[in-house]
């Protein structure tokens, strides 16, 4: 086994091992599509849910019931009009409905029980009708009411998976056909939820196929990695031509639920080996986020953080890239230094080495592989630019040997060793010959970072 592969798998192990932590106790709404749901690789990812659910993750499912609708509905001749993506439900379609409702739940149940874990089918939802919208009568077509977040408590307790058919009753026992993509995030709402995922069936979001607010941060293959709750509203407003959009409509639940207190909600393929694993337990997921609290983090280096920056460094120091530096030096310096953060895991750190002339210089900038192609560095640039802004500051200038393509983008310009402040120009490494770019700084104050 070589050095650097020893070097990820430890890497993995770390995060995997502080998520497992992190996530003990905490609730996941899982929403299934029913295309995996029918396909064959729904056993593997039901083994994998039951792996979560022993490590104490308390989980509840809500499987799609659409293609079996679709089925049972057909073979008794039964039409039903869709508008809108909700399926319009005469009351004589109901029974059959349910019937493909509750058989796709049972073949959930037998998988789960298959893998070892409990798990119940419940009546918890109360609907009532959705009535008529824009002239138009949905019938039997229903919206969540209310749950028995009290007996759901008592389930999850018990250490049994809840599992939602995607039917409620009324208070007089009527039944309604509800959309499992908002039932899902209505459960995930009402038990406060630390997260909500989306299963598809081989269904990405991707800038091939979709307008991409400003700004979002994409794979190499174009899959949008991450939606702040802000640019989530801004993809369902930019692809409002898209509005019946089966990604589109998660995005947009995915943003409500988010504004009204989930955490983060993820939209997968949940046909890929481990999918949900790799979302879960590392700081790349390969799905898209979507989170309303604070998933990365730029903040000033403490002490209790050098161990890991030097971890971070090594591989540029190994490559010329960057100065050696030692504990020592780092604890010297540790007001100079901000890193990046993700989920508890440093992933970036850079430094602003303040001189008497007024002028600052960037140094130390380090991004680990897997966040190079995600701004990282970048936003980090921005972070202590505008920092020595409130310094005052007249410029700020970066010494380079490798990546003067990239900071010409970030908008510095060459300059010489002249134009270094004389402390610097003194300690200038004539051996190396590093490139020296320069950035004026405006004169203004922003707040203090």
């Amino acid at each position: 086994m070589s050095k650097n592969t020893l070097k990820e798998q430890v890497a993995i192990i770390r995060q995997a091992f502080g998520y497992i932590e992190r996530f003990h106790g905490e609730t996941f709404v899982i929403r299934i599509s029913s295309e995996l749901i029918a396909s064959p690789f729904i056993p593997v990812l039901m083994k994998d849910l039951v792996l979560l659910h022993h490590m104490g993750i308390r989980i509840i499912l809500v499987p799609g019931a659409r293609s079996r609708i679709d089925e049972v509905l057909a073979t008794y001749g039964v039409e039903c009009q869709r508008v809108g993506g909700v399926r319009i439900s005469p009351p004589e379609s109901i029974p059959f409905i349910q019937m493909a409702a509750f058989d796709v739940s049972n073949r959930v149940m037998t998988i789960l029980a298959e893998c070892g874990a409990n798990a119940v089918i419940g009546n918890w939802v109360r609907a009532r009708s959705i009535g008529v919208r824009d002239g138009i009568d949905f019938q039997s077509a229903g919206i969540v009411e209310r749950l028995q977040t009290d007996v759901l408590v008592n389930v999850l307790d018990d250490g049994m998976i809840p599992i939602f058919p995607n039917i409620g009753w009324s208070a007089k026992g009527t039944p309604y056909n509800l959309s499992s993509n908002e039932l899902a995030a209505t459960v995930s709402v009402r038990l406060k939820a630390a997260k909500l995922f989306y299963l598809t069936n081989g269904r990405t979001l991707s800038s091939k196929r979709y307008t991409v607010p400003k700004g979002v941060p994409l794979a190499q293959d174009g899959t949008i990695t991450q939606l702040t709750v802000e640019n989530a509203g801004a993809f369902v407003e930019l692809n409002a031509d898209k509005k019946e959009d089966p990604l589109v409509t998660l995005v947009d639940l995915g943003y409500s639920a988010c504004r009204d207190g989930v955490h983060r909600v993820h939209i997968i393929d949940g046909a890929a080996d481990g999918m949900i694993l790799k979302e879960i337990f590392s700081t790349r997921g390969l799905g898209t986020m979507i989170y309303s609290n604070q998933h990365e983090n730029i903040r000033r280096m403490t002490r209790a953080d050098v161990p890991a920056v030097l971890r971070l460094m090594q591989p540029a120091i190994e490559d010329a890239i960057l100065v050696p530096r030692t504990a020592a030096d780092l604890e010297e310096k540790v007001e100079n230094y901000c890193v990046y953060e993700v989920d508890g895991t440093l992933h970036g750190c850079a430094a602003l080495d303040v001189f008497e002339d007024r002028q600052g210089e960037i140094c130390a900038v380090v991004v680990d592989e897997s966040y190079v192609n995600m701004g990282t560095g970048k936003k980090m640039i921005e972070y202590l630019v505008d920092r020595a802004v409130s310094l005052r500051l007249k410029a700020v200038f970066v010494l380079t040997t490798q990546t003067s393509d990239w900071f010409q983008k970030q908008g510095f310009v060459p300059a010489a060793v002249d134009d270094l402040p004389p402390q610097r120009r003194k300690s200038y490494n004539v051996k190396r010959k590093s490139r020296i770019y320069r950035k004026t700084l405006p004169r203004r104050r922003p707040k203090i970072l």
